[in-house]
C-alpha cells in the first residue's frame, strides 16, 4: 500500500502547484492601458507592454504624477508606454491621495503641499497605498519584486525621492524628474536637507532629471518651502547615504545636457544628475537613458 500512497501524495502535490500557478498567473492583457482596483478601493492605470507574457513576471515602473496632475495625463505626457513597449517593463500610474483642483497632490507627511498645508494625520498614507499597489502585482505574478523602480514629475519627483528615503527596501533605484530631494529642508538652515528625514535602510542607486531654467522647482535652490535647498546639495546627501567615495565628475551626454555622477558607491549605487540647458519644469528625460539606468539594479 505504501507505494499507492506515494503516488497519490505525489499526484496531490503536482495538483497543488499547477493551481498555484494558474492562481498566480498575471491577467495584464499586453500593449494597453487597463485599471486595477488595490486597497480600498483606489485604482490604478496599468499599461503592460507589447509582447507581455503573463507568465513571466516583468519589471514594474511606479509613475507618479505632478501637483494637480493624473496618473493618466502623466503616462500620457511622459511616453513612458512607448518605452514600455521597447524595453518590455509595466507601467504603473497611481493617483495621489489629496484631491486637489482637477487631480490630486501626494501625501509627504510634514511638508506642505502646493496649497501652502501640512497633510493632517488622516489624510491617504500613499506610502502604504503604493506598497500595496506593487504588492498586488507581485501577487498576481505580473512585476517582479526585485524590480521595482519609481519615478514621477514635480511632486511626483518629490514622492520618488520620499519613497527612496522611507520605503527603500521596495526599489532597486529611483528617478526623481525636476524634484530630486534628499529628506524635508533642515528647519534651522533650509539651504541644507534634514539628515533626520531621510534614512534610507540601505544604498539606493539614483538618477535625477531637471532643467536649469526651472523656476518651479529651481536646481540653485530657493523657491517654495517644500523646496529650499539646491539640486546639488540633494546629490551630495544622496552620494554620502549611499557612500560614494570618488570624487564627482561632470561631463556631456548630449549637446543640450550635461551628467554629474558619484561613483565608487557601496554596492554599485551610483548618484547621478542629468541637467538640460534651457530646460524648464517639464518631463526633461531621455526615456531610453532613464531605462538604462534603472535597468541595471536589482533589489
Amino acid at each position: 500500500m505504501a507505494k499507492p500512497l506515494q503516488l497519490l501524495a505525489f499526484l496531490f502535490l503536482l495538483l497543488a502547484g499547477a493551481t498555484a500557478q494558474a492562481a498566480t498567473r498575471c491577467t495584464l492583457a499586453p500593449g494597453g492601458e487597463q485599471r486595477i482596483t488595490v486597497g480600498n478601493g483606489r485604482s490604478v492605470l496599468i499599461h503592460a507592454p507589447r509582447g507581455f507574457d503573463p507568465a513571466t513576471a516583468a519589471p514594474l515602473v511606479i509613475l507618479l504624477h505632478g501637483s494637480g496632475g493624473t496618473g493618466a495625463a502623466m503616462l500620457r505626457d511622459s511616453k513612458l508606454a512607448e518605452a514600455s513597449d521597447s524595453h518590455g517593463f509595466i507601467v504603473a500610474a497611481p493617483d495621489a491621495g489629496i484631491p486637489h483642483d482637477r487631480g490630486f497632490v501626494w501625501n509627504i507627511p510634514g511638508v506642505p503641499t502646493v496649497t501652502g498645508a501640512i497633510p493632517g494625520p488622516d489624510a491617504p498614507d500613499d506610502v502604504a497605498f503604493i506598497g500595496a499597489l506593487i504588492d498586488h502585482l507581485a501577487r498576481a505574478g505580473c512585476a517582479d519584486p526585485a524590480r521595482v523602480y519609481a519615478t514621477g514629475l514635480s511632486g511626483g519627483g518629490r514622492m520618488t525621492s520620499w519613497l527612496g528615503c522611507v520605503a527603500t527596501d521596495r526599489f532597486a533605484a529611483i528617478a526623481p524628474v525636476v524634484g530630486l530631494r534628499a529628506g524635508n529642508p533642515l528647519a534651522s538652515d533650509p539651504t541644507r536637507p534634514d539628515p533626520a528625514t531621510c534614512r534610507p535602510s540601505r544604498p539606493l542607486p539614483v538618477i535625477a532629471f531637471a532643467g536649469d531654467a526651472d523656476t518651479t522647482n529651481p536646481i540653485r535652490g530657493g523657491g517654495a518651502k517644500y523646496w529650499s535647498y539646491t539640486m546639488h546639495a540633494a546629490e551630495q546627501r544622496w552620494a554620502a547615504l549611499n557612500g560614494c567615495t570618488a570624487a564627482p565628475t561632470t561631463r556631456w551626454v548630449a549637446p543640450t545636457v550635461y551628467e554629474e555622477r558619484y561613483t565608487a558607491c557601496r554596492g554599485g549605487a551610483d548618484v547621478a544628475g542629468r541637467i538640460t540647458v534651457g530646460g524648464g519644469h517639464s518631463w526633461v528625460v531621455d526615456n531610453d537613458a532613464l531605462w538604462t539606468f534603472l535597468s541595471a539594479h536589482r533589489r
